[in-house]
């Protein structure tokens, strides 16, 4: 006879949390997000044959419960909250409260989730707050130049061109320290060290996929691009066929493979062939179809362990664009 696997589903708050188990309508539990809290939701969790948790991501408040009930011996998914609520909404389900949320993620745990997760690197903590810390930099020093522009008296300019030397001194002393960091950490020194051996991957870029991609080289190429952000979608309906599309994925890793691919498309050979044949297509096109190439050919030498120079036929393979590339006619599988 099968043993029963019990889904549960929380949600995550500042202060609390609330819990609910798929399948047992009165099992619910609130408890405050600290120590004792987490203590009292491990014993419930026990009580109920719970296996399997589910919760969104949250900010960071997350973070706490997932480490505490990996040690408590639970396996932990960290759930997109798009994708939820989208469930939640095919459902009929469009009351949003913390308890009705706990239910939504347990119903999806049961019913959309046959993976098995992975533990969180909490290794990675550090380096993933000095990145998000660096995006911030990045943006006040943007926008501090858009303000100086619009501005005429010379007193406030000057404010805003102080303003912006402090973030430029702030910005140059942080890549320093993620320098450092990843230095000091012997396989995100290799790892750093093959991607950067390809023409177009900077250290920033390099650091990105470190800290926010760590499952680059364990992915198919469709699976790796998808979770991007970068793969086409179909939206076609009978004989209607519409443009290529990209949606979801990761953002920041995005934001940081498309200046790589603007370098990579004039100074990497494998690229800018690949680009030359993409030729008359609108440059948008092209150059998304080279973050893609980019990101895929990454994710083969990572999986191989090649390095740029060492990596003859594969990074030559990459370089091709299958009919799928060329033509963006291929959907692919799920995104973050």
């Amino acid at each position: 006879m099968a043993v029963q696997v019990w889904s549960a589903g929380i949600d995550v708050g500042k202060g609390a949390i609330d819990t609910a188990v798929h399948g047992k309508p009165d099992a619910m539990h609130h408890a405050t997000r600290d120590d004792p809290g987490l203590r009292d939701l491990i014993v419930w969790l026990g009580d109920h044959d719970v296996v399997r948790v589910g919760l969104e991501a949250s900010g960071g408040y997350e973070r706490e419960v997932i480490d505490t009930l990996e040690d408590a011996g639970f396996e932990v998914h960290l759930l997109n909250p798009r994708q939820v609520r989208r469930f939640a909404e095919a459902k009929g389900r469009l009351a949003k409260n913390d308890r009705a949320d706990a239910r939504v993620i347990a119903e999806f745990m049961a019913k959309m989730v046959d993976r098995t997760a992975d533990r969180r690197d909490r290794s990675l903590d550090v380096l993933v707050e000095h990145l998000s810390v660096r995006r911030r930099l990045v943006t006040w020093v943007a926008d501090s130049v858009n303000a100086r522009e619009h501005l005429r008296d010379p007193a406030m300019r000057k404010v805003i061109e102080a303003q912006r030397k402090g973030f430029d001194t702030a910005l140059k002393k942080l890549d320093k320290t993620i320098a450092g960091l990843i230095g000091a950490h012997p396989d995100w020194r290799e790892t750093e060290r093959r991607l950067r051996s390809v023409p177009g991957v900077g250290a920033v870029l390099a650091a990105t996929l470190i800290g926010l991609l760590p499952e680059l080289g364990r992915l198919s190429r469709h699976g790796i691009a998808a979770l991007v952000g970068v793969a086409p979608f179909d939206d076609d309906s009978g004989k209607r066929r519409g443009p290529r599309e990209i949606h979801g994925g990761r953002a920041t890793v995005r934001h940081a493979l498309y200046m790589a691919a603007l370098v990579g498309k004039r100074h990497n050979p494998l690229l800018a062939a690949f680009a030359a044949r993409l030729k008359g297509k609108k440059p948008k096109v092209i150059l998304v179809a080279c973050m893609r190439k980019l990101i895929v050919m990454l994710n083969a030498m990572m999986r191989d362990k090649a390095d740029w120079n060492a990596a003859g036929k594969l990074a030559a393979r990459s370089a091709i664009p299958s009919r799928d590339e060329m033509t963006g006619e291929r959907s692919h599988g799920a995104q973050a």
